[in-house]
């Protein structure tokens, strides 16, 4: 217990406060990315949406170091683009923050458009109908009619969406590397500290990593029983 309580006197803390900022970042840019594909997505004839449903959804199939590798060859300095952002913009995504941003965006985005999609699926087309014979316009229909009667799916979307974001490490080392206090995030520390043999400190990572996904379980639980709240056990 000793051993433990001095390691963590001694702990690094930046691979958590990393791995959090990138979560949250992820998650706000996977919110109305996700929420606005999935309203187009909804209004589109079933051959696009098959299409689109596909290319939006395939990050979550692939291996996350497939996804990466394409990310490589988007941004690295040596291919079109990649030059062209950092020659006019002074932008750099590779060994940065910013590509672990987008690295776990672009793994996460799928499970908030899912979950956007499927609560607006369900979502009685006649409080639409109600909302325009009221003279609201499409917009405000959206924003005060779909989303709150979406909100508990909307809501688990945007949790699991984090949760994703949060332990993102195939694609973020690949594009973003693992520079200490840069770019290292906890999933990158745990495999490094495993790889030196220190089971004890890939131990307490595991801990923590653990306890956040619990947390993270328990508001989904709660988002989920206000939504059943008025439906009586069989």
């Amino acid at each position: 217990m000793e051993a433990v309580w001095e390691i963590l006197e001694g702990l690094d803390w930046s691979p958590l406060l990393i791995s959090m900022k990138t979560g949250i970042v992820a998650t706000f840019i996977s919110f109305f990315l996700g929420i606005y594909a999935a309203r187009k997505v909804i209004k589109a004839t079933p051959g696009k949406k098959a299409v689109i449903d596909g290319i939006l959804t395939l990050p979550m199939v692939l291996p996350p170091t497939v996804a990466g590798f394409f990310l490589l060859l988007l941004f690295s300095k040596r291919r079109p683009f990649g030059i062209f952002l950092y020659e006019n913009f002074d932008i750099k995504v590779v060994q940065t923050w910013l590509g672990c941003v987008i690295a776990a965006t672009v793994i996460a985005f799928p499970l908030m458009y899912r979950n956007a999609r499927a609560a607006f699926e369900q979502i009685d087309v006649n409080l639409i109908y109600a909302g325009r014979t009221l003279g609201m316009s499409e917009m405000q229909i959206f924003w005060k009619v779909v989303i709150p009667t979406a909100g508990p799916g909307v809501a688990s979307g945007t949790i699991l969406t984090f949760a994703r974001a949060l332990g993102e490490y195939g694609a973020t080392s690949m594009l973003a590397g693992n520079i200490p206090g840069k770019t290292g995030t906890i999933s990158q520390k745990i495999a490094m500290v495993i790889q030196d043999g220190d089971y004890l400190t890939a131990g307490i990572w595991v801990a923590i990593v653990i306890f956040i996904a619990f947390v993270i379980i328990v508001f989904m639980n709660l988002i989920a029983g206000k939504k059943m709240r008025n439906v009586k056990s069989w």
